[in-house]
């Protein structure tokens, strides 16, 4: 008797909202080198979240001809595809780019997680609800969409980037609802 292949989870990180949020949202101004994710705890927090492989899919914007190389490098030596894409001015390249890719692993085999707070993808995902698939969404939770906050309803598993996925190396300095089973005093004394 064969046994089956691992299933596979599909790792979507929408690196540019990810970012923008880190910094604009919750540090007000640049992450430093040690308040930035650390995608390698993605990529396992996939595999151990659903079992099986996980393959990392990192959209970046290279619009203007040119790529952050170093970063590049740090991605594909732990286990990321970047998919550098270009456009125009006006086009949201990484969004498009994701969108595409979540409608074709409507017609593919294995789970989702999208790295995102963008409502943009919400019809994509909701394509991907109610099959025998998991599909999730890594994020900061206080700053995912309604739209895409409203689909746990049917399905959609949220994931915190900080909380969950343990991404960091530095608590965050956030102001977010806290669970009381989560509830640390001594992180406020």
């Amino acid at each position: 008797m064969e046994t089956p292949a691992p299933r596979t989870t599909y790792v979507l990180v929408d690196g540019e909202n990810i970012d923008a949020t880190l910094g604009s949202s919750i540090l007000s101004g640049r992450p430093t080198p040690e308040q930035r994710p650390r995608w390698e705890r993605v990529l396992d927090f996939a595999q151990r979240a659903w079992g099986g492989n996980a393959k990392g899919l990192f959209f970046l914007n290279a619009s203007n001809g040119t790529m952050p190389m170093s970063f590049v490098q740090a991605l594909v030596a732990i286990g990321f595809q970047p998919i550098p894409l270009a456009g125009e001015s006006y086009e949201k390249v990484v969004d498009i780019g994701i969108k595409r890719t979540l409608t074709a692993l409507a017609d593919r085999p294995g789970d989702v997680l999208l790295a995102s707070h963008d409502g943009d993808f919400t019809p994509e995902i909701e394509a991907l609800l109610g099959t025998d698939r998991h599909v999730g969404l890594l994020a900061f939770r206080e700053f995912t969409s309604s739209a895409l906050a409203q689909l746990t309803d049917r399905g959609l598993e949220v994931f915190d980037l900080e909380t969950d996925v343990k991404a960091f190396n530095v608590q965050l300095p956030r102001l977010r609802i806290i669970p009381l089973d989560e509830f640390d005093p001594l992180r406020y004394l």
